[in-house]
């Protein structure tokens, strides 16, 4: 499975970069011995921000790879996609 649409894989790397320079941010707090709540803050809204793009990539993964299955008129193959994309974002909302 792969983002085949250049737009999306851009919009997914900025957030990713958003999220590295958050957490960057956190590390110099830690340094800086800043209060405990508002450490746990910016935790809370990185992990808010990974779930985002962890959905967002999987919604366009999910639509690509249904879409485009090598054989769509193969039962078993399209529900075997269905079940590993479901396992997937199981995971993803733990």
């Amino acid at each position: 499975m792969q983002i085949n649409d250049p737009k999306v894989k851009s919009k997914i790397k900025s957030r990713l970069a958003r999220i590295e320079g958050q957490l960057r941010g956190i590390q110099k707090m830690i340094d800086e011995e800043r209060d405990c709540r508002e450490i746990m803050q910016q935790l809370i809204a990185v992990r808010s921000a990974i779930h985002a793009s962890s959905l967002t990539f999987m919604r366009e993964v999910a639509s690509d790879c249904m879409l485009n299955l090598e054989d769509q008129n193969d039962p078993q193959s399209w529900q075997a996609t269905l079940n590993e994309i479901i396992d997937l974002l199981g995971k993803v909302s733990a």
